[in-house]
């Protein structure tokens, strides 16, 4: 996948707190919706309210983890990722040929070095050279105004019911990959280098250190898609169609029911 140079950023959310409120009254989120920056210097990074820097080295997935998980607001470099996977991804390494050789996964994630390398070349990531540092911080913190991209944590039932919400309006048919491996290019890696919404399966690598549970996936967006995704989801809970969904059982006449949902 080429490096992509995207405009993203949103100025006009003036309240996050009740953004956030919105999505956790409309599907009961149990991990804290976070927004995810990416900075020229690392002076800008440093300035931002209360944040935090690493002291020891971390996966990308540790730092997300640290803001959805514990509330905290993080900023890193390159020189506090544990190696280049993480940057690259991020546009704080090169998609150099060492990289894109793949030769670290070969024999692990994939079976051939040919396999690997294919692999690395279908990563989505951030244009390199134009980003020095990156923080994360909860949304409702609105400590960074506005992120490039907001992650949203959601079960699969939580995670259809936001994109028919983004769908309920000048719909627009999602298709997005699964690389496997390193889904981090899959969610903010794809957000960030095309602005526009991404869902993700977790991978490994995030289970095992981002502390991303069994049931999550992960939608990574630009935040301007966001009130149009909580209007969505306004209509559709006012159509009866909302979180919780409740089980109708498999073996009912199911006439009833369609009729209220389908028409």
């Amino acid at each position: 996948m080429a490096e992509q140079s995207v405009t993203i950023g949103d100025p006009t959310i003036e309240d996050w707190p009740a953004l956030v409120d919105d999505l956790n009254q409309l599907l009961r989120l149990r991990t804290t919706p976070i927004g995810m920056s990416m900075f020229a210097t690392v002076e800008e990074m440093e300035s931002i309210t209360k944040i935090r820097r690493p002291k020891d080295i971390h996966t990308t997935d540790q730092i997300v983890g640290m803001a959805s998980r514990l509330n905290w607001t993080v900023g890193i470099t390159n020189d506090d990722l544990v190696g280049p996977q993480c940057g690259a991804v991020l546009g704080l390494h090169p998609r150099d040929e060492e990289w894109l050789s793949g030769d670290r996964m070969a024999g692990v994630w994939f079976e051939t070095l040919e396999d690997a390398s294919v692999h690395q070349h279908a990563m989505h990531t951030v244009e390199y050279g134009k980003y020095q540092a990156m923080a994360v911080s909860p949304l409702a913190t609105g400590r960074l105004d506005p992120p490039d991209i907001a992650l949203i944590y959601a079960n699969p039932a939580q995670m259809i019911l936001l994109i028919n919400g983004l769908q309920w309006s000048g719909y627009k048919n999602f298709e997005w990959g699964c690389v496997g491996e390193s889904a981090c290019a899959d969610s903010w890696g794809r957000a960030l280098s095309t602005g526009e919404p991404s869902v993700s399966i977790p991978c490994f690598a995030e289970r095992r250190y981002g502390g991303v549970q069994d049931d999550e996936l992960l939608m990574a967006t630009p935040p301007s898609f966001l009130p149009k995704a909580i209007a969505g989801l306004k209509a559709l809970s006012g159509n009866g169609l909302r979180y919780p969904i409740p089980n109708y059982g498999v073996q009912q006449d199911a006439r009833a029911g369609l009729g209220v949902s389908y028409g």
